[in-house]
């Protein structure tokens, strides 16, 4: 009886077998999920971390696309530039060539203006060299004494300086318009003085109205000019009263040389200051 219990207790161990067997396959399951949930969430951090670097490249891409745009702007804009001041730059050159062909015409013109004073000064003492009345050798000026054309402290011509008006004035203006010298002529000035007796007003006055009383004879055809004569010196005459403001000195000294002081004074101004004048003009521009 203790034997047959004894067997019955211990019959073959397949149930505990078969439950490790169960239990090693539970295990094997579980490590199996383990791993596959630890390469799954490794996956997934990788996947993240790999987009993380997708977005940033993305971003690196767009920020590089952004700068690329802004290089290509700069670089329109300094071709842009970079053409408009080959435009300018040739417009200056354009300009400098048209300022210095300006300037070489009137440096031209201006050397015949110098050299057309002596011309004008040489035709006019050829002219009056035959004459009592001297022609300056340096202004080409010829001086009328007002003791000669006027009585004392008037400014009516007398008779007899109406007749030696007549022989002076068509050879003194004949060669100022004359054709060859009359494009250079800017002005003929007919200039009054006075000397130092009296007050100035009043002399101006006098020196003004005898500068006018010159002027008026030389404008009228019957004293020598013809009327073409007349009309062209219209356009070139100015005539001025000088009172005092120029005396002349006695040889010397500091004495006013009164009878030398009264006097009608005939000339002329070139062009040449204007030339001057337009020259400096071109020099600043260039």
């Amino acid at each position: 009886m203790k034997n047959r219990r004894r067997d019955i207790f211990e019959e073959p161990g397949y149930w505990q077998s078969y439950s490790d067997m169960m239990a090693a396959l539970l295990l094997i399951f579980i490590l199996l999920i383990a791993i596959t949930l630890f390469v799954y969430r490794q996956k997934r951090t990788d996947l993240e971390q790999a987009q993380l670097q997708l977005n940033e490249t993305r971003q690196e891409l767009e920020a590089s696309e952004v700068e690329l745009k802004n290089s290509m702007r700069e670089l329109e804009d300094a071709y842009a530039k970079a053409t408009m001041t080959e435009d300018e730059l040739a417009t200056a050159y354009q300009k400098i060539d048209e300022a210095q062909a300006e300037l070489d015409s009137t440096r031209s013109e201006l050397q015949d203006i110098v050299g057309i004073r002596t011309d004008i000064i040489g035709e006019l003492q050829k002219r009056f060299d035959n004459s009592s009345m001297k022609v300056d050798a340096q202004t080409g000026t010829i001086t009328f004494s007002s003791d000669v054309l006027f009585r004392y402290n008037s400014a009516l011509l007398t008779t007899e300086s109406k007749e030696t008006l007549q022989e002076i004035i068509p050879m003194y203006l004949g060669v100022l318009l004359q054709e060859s010298f009359r494009p250079y002529i800017s002005e003929i000035i007919i200039e009054g003085h006075t000397d130092t007796d009296g007050g100035y007003q009043s002399n101006m006055v006098l020196s003004a109205n005898r500068a006018n009383s010159v002027a008026e004879f030389c404008l009228d055809p019957e004293n020598g000019l013809s009327q073409e004569q007349v009309d062209q010196l219209q356009n070139m005459l100015t005539v001025n009263g000088r009172s005092y403001s120029v005396p002349i000195y006695q040889e010397g000294t500091q004495e006013v040389d009164m009878a030398s002081s009264r006097r009608v004074e005939i000339k002329f101004r070139l062009k040449e200051e204007e030339m001057i004048e337009r020259i400096t003009e071109i020099l600043e521009q260039e």
